[in-house]
């Protein structure tokens, strides 16, 4: 397409376009609202405000702090209690905060957005706010003494700022300092340190990135006795350069590769490689993890010691420190594994005592400050969630368990692969009865963000509980092979993510698990894109399709909000070469008349300010115009999560299911 004649789509808050939404929303509304879809939200809305849900913590202190949303509140508490009263069935909650008694007051939808906490002493709070859900937000420093926020604080206006303490009296700061500040994929550029008492205007610049970076920052590392600033630049989206910031303002390199992650606790440095490095004639695998002394690499010294290596089944997902141990966190064949090391010349290493068997683990919290506890959340696809608290070299407990949203009695979960068109195989879950029901298939492959077996009330009661099949492929893009498994996919083989998920559904219904008539696709975000490519290039494999909060503009991406900073993912359209390959996929391009589309729904957000809502409407306005059957659904806030609260919320996947189900079942359209 030469001539884009929907631009105007792009338009986010324009009347004109606004009056767009509003209409292709009524349509939708009053196709697929009804008896059923009523059901359905509220059978959805039951799972998001259960009050018997795990409320997951983060231990700042003596203290366990949550946010919490539900029907009487439900834009969120934030709350606190110790853990003595958190081992108990109803534990004492103080407020700290009612977001929505402050959303009322101040006549704003906010949104919680999180905290930093001051740490030591645990006293004060960076509150982020955002409108609507978006990526931007307000900063307000809160007391968390008095629970109220601190007049004439450090408080910042809406941008989408990076914040962070120093001491009590000083922060470092990164936002929209005006012109010139910010990075092309509009993230901050500069990093400031802002002193209690002085105006932002009189903050000192610390550090500066490059314009075409996608950011630059400054953090304050405080643990006693290993005092340490940082300020850093990426280039791009998987390359960092990090450096020390001495007392004295001077800045010494941490001299690693710049695709590799460093992080440090007390005297260690830690480094994640993503591609091989060669250091005085060893070489390290991609997808290792490497322990130095901090000091004695800064020298020029190289004694680097394996702590993880990854193999053919095996990756690493990632690392938490409690305050005398390291636990690592792997993944094997997709199932999650613990192990622990003990930082010594050895690293003596154990597997994690009394993890359970599941197909999805997760470190929540640890406590490197004080002790070596840790809190543990396990879960399945049918096995709703256990949360553990444990100490290294100790018991490990149950502390809370979260209810069965739905009857998985009959329900299996088997791992199968496919084999896709270059021979590369790949793995994918199935859920569900031995029967001819609809299936719903998922992925997502990108930015080495793995997809792993997970309890999900909302799947599980409006979908698998109702007789569908549920299927996680776990294509290439992803992270559950480690990064060879993302960066072999990225730029221009970036047809072979597609090809993967292909051959999963070609997969599905050669074993007899399902037909194309009855399977239907959902992913959203990078997933969007892979469902624009389904519909576009895959048609005739599926009975429908859900895209959601997509990418599907490959010409324009990166000019729209956050797009710039995903070029290394996906490539730069303006370089002719890179345009090459992007065009033969980029869903806007390839609409084409007369293909035999499925029926497919389009769902986005006005507010997502990280992928812009013209992505949604502009393709949703193409297929329209050429007669296809599709709908579209923008949730006027929400941001990139596509919904503000859970009524929103519940309404979104209410409209998804109610559409799947009357595309893929036998059973009529409700009224």
């Amino acid at each position: 397409m030469t001539d884009d004649p929907y631009l105007w789509l792009e338009e986010v808050t324009g009347e004109t376009a606004l009056d767009w939404v509003r209409e292709r929303n009524a349509e939708t509304t009053a196709e697929l609202t009804g008896d059923r879809f009523t059901g359905l939200r509220d059978g959805i809305r039951e799972v998001l405000d259960a009050d018997d849900r795990i409320p997951y913590v983060r231990r700042r202190g003596d203290h366990l702090y949550n946010f919490w949303q539900d029907a009487t509140n439900p834009r969120g508490l934030w709350r606190r209690t110790t853990l003595e009263s958190y081992k108990t069935d109803d534990p004492d909650w103080e407020l700290v905060l009612d977001v929505d008694a402050l959303a009322k007051a101040e006549d704003e939808s906010w949104v919680w957005q999180g905290a930093a906490v001051l740490r030591p002493g645990y006293r004060r709070a960076l509150v982020e706010l955002s409108r609507g859900g978006a990526d931007a937000t307000v900063v307000r420093e809160f007391d968390l003494a008095t629970k109220a926020f601190v007049e004439d604080g450090f408080t910042l206006p809406e941008a989408k700022s990076r914040v962070g303490w120093i001491d009590e009296d000083g922060i470092y700061v990164g936002t929209d300092f005006g012109e010139g500040s910010l990075t092309t994929s509009g993230y901050p550029r500069v990093a400031k340190e802002w002193r209690r008492g002085t105006p932002l205007s009189e903050a000192v610049t610390v550090y500066e990135g490059k314009p075409d970076d996608v950011a630059a920052g400054a953090f304050h590392d405080p643990t006693e006795g290993f005092e340490r600033d940082f300020v850093y630049r990426s280039p791009d989206f998987y390359r960092t350069e990090k450096f020390l910031r001495r007392p004295d303002g001077e800045l010494v390199k941490i001299d690693v590769p710049d695709d590799a992650e460093t992080s440090s606790h007390r005297e260690w440095l830690l480094i994640s490689t993503r591609t091989p490095w060669t250091v005085d004639g060893t070489t390290y695998p991609a997808g290792a993890l490497l322990a130095a002394r901090f000091d004695d690499f800064l020298a020029g010294g190289r004694d680097l010691t394996v702590v993880f290596e990854p193999d053919e089944h095996t990756s690493l997902q990632y690392h938490m420190w409690t305050k005398n141990h390291l636990v690592v966190a792997s993944l094997q064949d997709v199932k999650s594994r613990f192990e622990v090391l003990t930082p010594a010349e050895d690293w003596a290493r154990a597997p994690l005592a009394g993890v359970p068997e599941a197909g999805s683990a997760d470190i929540l919290d640890t406590n490197p400050d004080v002790d070596d506890e840790y809190f543990l959340n396990a879960s399945g696809y049918t096995q709703p969630a256990t949360l553990y608290r444990g100490e290294i070299g100790g018991d490990v407990e149950v502390v809370k368990r979260a209810p069965a949203f739905y009857a998985a009695d009959g329900l299996s979960t088997q791992q199968y692969f496919a084999t896709s068109d270059d021979g590369t195989r790949i793995p994918y879950f199935v859920v569900g009865q031995e029967n001819d029901g609809p299936t719903l298939m998922t992925g997502y492959g990108g930015f080495e963000v793995p997809l792993t077996p997970s309890y999900s009330g909302v799947t599980g009661r409006s979908w698998l509980e109702r007789g569908g099949t549920y299927v996680v492929a776990n294509i290439r893009g992803g992270g559950e092979y480690g990064p060879e498994w993302h960066q072999s996919v990225i730029k221009e083989n970036r047809l072979r993510v597609y090809e993967d998920f292909a051959a999963v559904a070609k997969d599905l219904v050669a074993r007899g698990i399902t037909t194309r008539e009855r399977l239907g696709i959902q992913g959203g975000s990078n997933g969007g894109l892979l469902m624009g490519v389904m519909l576009t290039r895959y048609p005739e494999l599926f009975g429908a399709i859900v895209c959601q909060v997509p990418l599907l503009d490959m010409r324009r991406y990166h000019k729209l909000l956050a797009g710039a900073s995903w070029m290394a993912e996906y490539g730069d359209p303006d370089e002719p070469e890179e345009w090459a390959y992007l065009k033969e996929y980029s869903p806007y391009q390839n609409i084409a008349a007369d293909r035999p589309y499925p029926p497919t729904i389009i769902l986005t957000s006005t507010r997502d300010d990280r992928v812009h809502p013209g992505h949604a409407r502009k393709m949703m306005a193409r297929l329209q115009e050429l007669g296809y059957d599709v709908r579209y659904y923008e949730n006027i806030e929400g941001g990139h999560g596509g919904a503000a609260d859970n009524e929103q919320l519940a309404f979104k996947w209410g409209l998804v299911f109610e559409f799947l189900w009357r595309q893929l079942s036998d059973e009529p359209s409700a009224g």
